[in-house]
């Protein structure tokens, strides 16, 4: 069968342990390793709180998206089905945003990857590392979506065995009272500089502006829903382990660093994670770490070289994008969807030749693109409250139902109202949250030009009649048998009938 022919269908090929890997993958970030010097240093112990409620708030978001995509098999993502219950406005919106999240998520991590490596070979040019990462990164998607699920796990594997490794040594020199710089190892070092609040609420405040970022990624295992076996028994599996992994990786690596160390010998420019493995004299615990964040990054970027090709496949099947990024390989990938997000990888490497300037403002782009992050989430809660109201048949037969589904959506929201007026108080992230909006402007310039394909305009009103007859279905309406299939059987996104 030739590739022009055979039916557009991805291949469930992703098992058990590559969905759990992952979704560990997707919630552990660089910025754990990296980052949270920065996020200590600003909050200090009132930290491991700003990352629990953080968790606490993404696991109701998770569970919305699992019960959503359980609801429907054929619901390729959370795109799929903001389409199918918002409209397609809403595929198009969130499948175009979450594809820039992540384009612009994976040209940061190719630069990073690139100056991470010259950490061992400072005289290599910065490009050949750049490009070198992106050809063997498409090269291990393209084969077929177990490579990728292969490549991830040994990732998030690595990140594992490095947080494990960290939160053993600290708990060993916790218990053993190690001393250095004339501080103990002990838990009362959480509380006994100045309490859990030592810089005030404002302080408090300040970590979420950076922590939230480290979350992003989280909702990837909803794209990979497709692609999985026995998405019934998997997906619940790798969305109810979130809780343990947010206190783990997270919550378990903060308060044993901090117990180790007192939080005010953390600084923003430095990686906690190398002073605790060069503290229990791990020989080249600085090139060790720099290996675990390249690999991170690497892991980064693969989610998103899969994430953006699988969501412009799934644009491309409901006319939202070219017809030729809806083709798949014969291994069944989307090989052109993999070829266009890689392209765009490419200007990674002209930003790292950049002047200060200009890497200044793709700081301020990538700050943006996780404020987008925070829209597509909140379209994954807003469709939830949607579907309950008007599936409320569906909602009941459900096997994974969302807990406090009927109030914890809002709850979830206010508290993204309130990360954003978090972002309000600093000039960089105001800045961010200033110019956010122009990706929003463009989007709409390109919707309105659809709107106007006749395809799309009888798609609009096919969308309109299927929510008229489920608004009746869900008021106890009788329905005739030709209205039977807006409710009865599986629909694709708009109220088109799924392929």
């Amino acid at each position: 069968m030739s590739e022009n022919q055979q039916p557009p269908h991805l291949e469930r090929a992703l098992s058990n342990r590559h969905i759990q890997l992952i979704a560990i993958g997707g919630a552990i970030g660089t910025g754990l390793f990296m980052g949270s010097g920065k996020t200590i240093n600003v909050a200090g112990p009132s930290v491991i709180f700003v990352y629990t409620i953080i968790g606490f708030m993404l696991f109701f978001v998770m569970r919305a998206m699992g019960e959503l995509l359980l609801s429907n098999t054929d619901y390729k993502n959370f795109s799929d089905f903001a389409g199918d219950i918002l409209g397609p406005w809403a595929s198009f919106f969130t499948g175009w945003t979450y594809w820039f999240c992540w384009v612009v998520t994976g040209i940061a991590d190719v630069v990073a990857i690139a100056h991470y490596v010259s950490f061992w070979w400072p005289d290599l040019p910065l490009w050949i590392p750049a490009v070198v990462c992106i050809l063997l990164l498409l090269a291990l998607n393209l084969p077929t979506v177990r490579a990728f699920g292969e490549t991830e796990f040994w990732f998030a594997l690595i990140k594992i065995v490095a947080i494990v490794a960290l939160i053993v040594i600290g708990l060993v020199m916790v218990v053993t009272g190690f001393e250095t710089d004339g501080a103990r190892a002990s838990l009362s070092n959480l509380w006994a500089y100045e309490g859990m609040f030592p810089n005030g609420f404002m302080g408090f405040v300040a970590g979420f502006q950076i922590a939230v970022f480290a979350f992003v990624g989280i909702e990837l295992v909803g794209t990979a829903a497709a692609e999985a076996k026995d998405p019934e028994v998997n997906l619940p599996r790798a969305v109810n382990s979130i809780p343990i992994r947010v206190l783990l990786f997270y919550v378990g690596a903060l308060i044993v660093l901090m117990a180790v160390r007192p939080w005010t010998s953390y600084s923003g420019g430095e990686s906690p994670f190398v002073g605790m493995f060069a503290l229990a004299g791990l020989a080249g615990a600085a090139g060790v770490v720099n290996f675990i964040v390249l690999t991170s990054a690497a892991s980064s970027a693969n989610s998103g070289i899969y994430s953006t090709s699988r969501m412009v496949y799934g644009l491309a099947q409901d006319g939202d994008a070219p017809k030729v990024f809806g083709l798949l390989s014969r291994r069944h990938v989307p090989r052109n969807a993999l070829l266009f997000s890689c392209v765009f990888l490419l200007a990674g490497v002209a930003l790292l030749y950049a002047e200060g300037s200009v890497a200044e403002a793709f700081t301020l782009v990538t700050t943006v693109s996780a404020l987008l992050f925070m829209f597509v989430w909140s379209i994954i809660l807003v469709s939830y409250i949607v579907y309950r109201r008007r599936h409320p048949h569906r909602h009941a037969a459900s096997k994974f139902k969302m807990p406090g589904g009927a109030f914890m959506p809002y709850v979830v929201l206010a508290f993204f109202g309130f990360v954003i007026w978090a972002l309000t108080t600093q000039p960089d992230t105001l800045v961010a949250l200033l110019v956010t909006p122009l990706w929003f402007v463009g989007l709409g310039i390109g919707y309105l030009v659809l709107r106007r394909n006749p395809e799309h305009a009888a798609l609009r009103a096919l969308h309109d009649a299927k929510v008229l007859e489920e608004n009746a279905a869900a008021a106890g309406r009788s329905l005739s048998p030709a209205t039977v299939g807006a409710t009865g059987s599986p629909r694709g996104r708009g109220g088109r009938p799924a392929e």
